[in-house]
């Protein structure tokens, strides 16, 4: 064989190995792509804190979502007692008020004393749907190991800091101590499910509060789910 020949086979042979070597955080990256690609899945969110948690009556409890592929997210969010439907597609929402569906920079905008959806409306802006938090978790992750159908290990202190601080003020002071850890299941390679803890100290209104949070995203009825959403709310959500 002639030198040229050889050189082109072992460079045709070297990235051949080199595109076939992929480890556990681009395996969890493709599943959550291929999740991405589905007509349609939902999900069921549940956050349980260390001791119960608390909250009264405005303590959170599962979120319930439904999303189609280049389409809309609908959510329905329990907090205690209520539950609030919201509409999300893209940067822009929609959430059901007493007074009917009003866009997310409405409720968000209103600096009415009596506007406790401000919050709630901030925060659906910078929603992450699973595929999206999946992807954003895998690469917060330090390293990730397989067991089976499971993908575990630690978040970087960056990650997990970033994640305390998620959706609140930007003059909020850094949490403290913050560290993580996360875990993915993947089936026929979707993602089927995924669950990370945090823990550190953060501050709110001047007081230090210890956090011990995990959050479970079990994902189902892939391909066969039915998101329905109201003309009034597709209009202020889009």
């Amino acid at each position: 064989m002639k030198r040229s020949a050889l050189v082109a086979a072992v460079a045709v042979m070297t990235g051949s190995l080199v595109a076939g070597q992929t480890g556990p955080k681009d395996e969890v990256k493709s599943a959550a792509k291929k999740l991405s690609e589905m007509a349609n899945y939902s999900w069921k969110t549940t956050v349980e804190s260390a001791g119960g948690g608390g909250g009264g009556q405005f303590r959170r409890g599962p979120t319930e979502g439904k999303s189609e592929k280049d389409g809309f997210t609908t959510l329905a969010i329990s907090l205690g007692e209520f539950t609030i439907d919201a509409v999300l597609k893209g940067e822009k929402g929609a959430i059901r008020s007493p007074d009917g569906w009003r866009s997310l920079a409405e409720v968000a905008d209103d600096t009415s004393q009596q506007n406790p959806g401000r919050f709630l409306a901030r925060m659906l802006q910078s929603y992450r749907t699973p595929i999206t938090e999946a992807e954003f978790l895998a690469t917060k992750a330090k390293e990730l190991a397989k067991s089976g159908d499971a993908y575990s290990g630690n978040l970087t202190d960056e990650g997990a800091k970033e994640l305390l601080t998620f959706r609140r003020r930007d003059d909020s002071p850094a949490p403290r101590n913050a560290r993580g850890s996360v875990k993915f299941w993947i089936k026929e390679g979707v993602l089927t499910k995924y669950e990370y803890r945090l823990q550190g100290t953060v501050t709110f209104n001047n007081n230090d509060i210890d956090v011990d949070r995990t959050t479970t995203v079990e994902i189902k009825e892939v391909g066969s789910t039915k998101v329905d959403v109201p003309d009034e709310a597709k209009k202020k959500a889009s």
